[in-house]
């Protein structure tokens, strides 16, 4: 995932060239430090509260509910990083805090972001497995293997993100020091492949659980209709954030990577792909203050836990409304899809 990342860069916008001069100005600084702040306060208040609820349902809990616990804390180690972002650019692109936070802010940014596309495909895998699957999938969807399934994304991402820990990752630019870990502007093919392993395989089995359960829904699933209509709510939202977060850091990475080093590009080029380099790559932080809607939708019991909180609701019982068991077959498939 992404492991060649750790050389330093070869060419850098940032750097002072005569034929292509930086491209940050105030203006883009003060909206990219503006930004970082308000994802920061979305992100920490919205995943605070979603674990807490999770860590008080831990003994009666369900694999999507493992998953949704596990990208909640995945989305708060990275939530303490973007404040550091932040100042970079309210700092007039200057990096203030040295050499280790500065490794640290590139490795959590990675292991969020692919901790976060691997549990956002374990969520469509359990999905699609209670829909489509629900009697023969009982024996398989149980939280402790849920919870195996997840530490194991955890080895193989921090593992895969390590190789960042150790390299430098500062370089001094024009009297500022500059945190070559905030975004990636490098132009390499091991670079390119490592984008193409870390993203498709999670990307490609995301759409697919989704598209058969479309199917299935469409075909006449024995779910009710308001059951229904959360499941396609929650379809839609999480390939929202496929496509808004994450599919267009992937696709800028990839057009850089290709075309940034070319010697008949002309500076005018390479400051756009700089500057797309930098917007898709602050738009990754983006899921952070989106997954709480996942939450919501997905988990039924979440939902519950929230209108109590906020909403006071006199109705106590345990949240669950529709997805309670009813006996019948079709209020089993409610309860273990938790739409």
């Amino acid at each position: 995932m992404e492991s060649s990342l750790t050389e330093l860069p070869t060419l850098l916008p940032n750097q002072s060239m005569d034929s292509c001069p930086p491209v940050e100005n105030t203006a883009e600084n003060m909206m990219f430090g503006i930004y970082y702040i308000i994802v920061f306060l979305l992100a920490l208040s919205g995943n605070s509260l979603a674990l807490w609820i999770f860590a008080r349902q831990r003994n009666n809990s369900s694999p999507a509910n493992v998953f949704l616990l596990h990208l909640a804390v995945a989305d708060l180690f990275y939530v303490f990083i973007l404040p550091l972002r932040a100042t970079y650019h309210l700092t007039g692109g200057h990096w203030p805090f040295g050499e280790i936070p500065c490794r640290l802010a590139g490795f959590f940014f990675y292991v969020n972001m692919y901790a976060s596309l691997y549990f956002l495909a374990c969520v469509a895998g359990d999905r699609y497995l209670a829909v489509v699957h629900a009697v023969r999938s009982l024996k398989v969807r149980r939280p402790h293997y849920a919870h195996i399934a997840s530490f194991a994304l955890w080895i193989l991402v921090i593992v895969s993100m390590a190789p960042l820990l150790i390299t430098k990752q500062t370089v001094e630019v024009n009297g500022s020091t500059v945190c070559l870990q905030l975004y990636r502007e490098k132009a390499s093919w091991r670079a390119l492949v490592s984008l193409v392993v870390a993203f498709t395989p999670p990307f490609i089995a995301t759409l697919s659980c989704y598209l058969l359960i479309v199917n299935s829904l469409r075909k006449g699933s024995r779910l009710e209709p308001a059951l229904k209509l959360r499941a396609l709510r929650t379809i839609g939202l999480v390939m929202f954030i496929y496509v808004v977060c994450f599919l267009p850091y992937h696709l800028s990475r990839a057009t850089f990577i290709l075309g940034y080093g070319h010697p008949d590009l002309s500076c005018q080029i390479k400051r756009g792909l700089a500057l797309a380099n930098r917007l898709t790559s602050s738009l990754t932080c983006l899921n952070g203050g989106l997954d709480p809607l996942v939450y919501l939708f997905a988990a039924e019991k979440f939902r519950g836990s929230v209108r109590r909180i906020f909403c006071r609701d006199k109705s106590g019982g345990s949240g669950a409304t529709s997805g309670e068991l009813k006996g019948t077959h079709e209020s089993s498939l409610s309860a273990k899809s938790e739409f």
